[in-house]
């Protein structure tokens, strides 16, 4: 038995690159601000989801 760990391949999970920061109206290339981030992610549907999704992958960068 191996004991590789497989690694996450976050490319294939984002389905739609882009669609979070255009729904909350913010320009290409500017960050989306921390607040507005935890605001969305309390709204139902694929903009809170989409929102929860950036929430963990900007953590996932951390402690690197």
């Amino acid at each position: 038995m191996s004991t590789k760990k497989k690694k996450l391949n976050i490319k294939k999970a984002i389905k739609k690159p882009g669609s979070l920061r255009k729904s909350l109206g913010i320009k290409k290339g500017q960050k989306i601000p921390a607040r507005t981030l935890k605001k969305a992610a309390k709204a139902p549907g694929k903009l809170g989801q989409r929102a929860r999704f950036a929430k963990t992958l900007r953590g996932l960068g951390r402690g690197r």
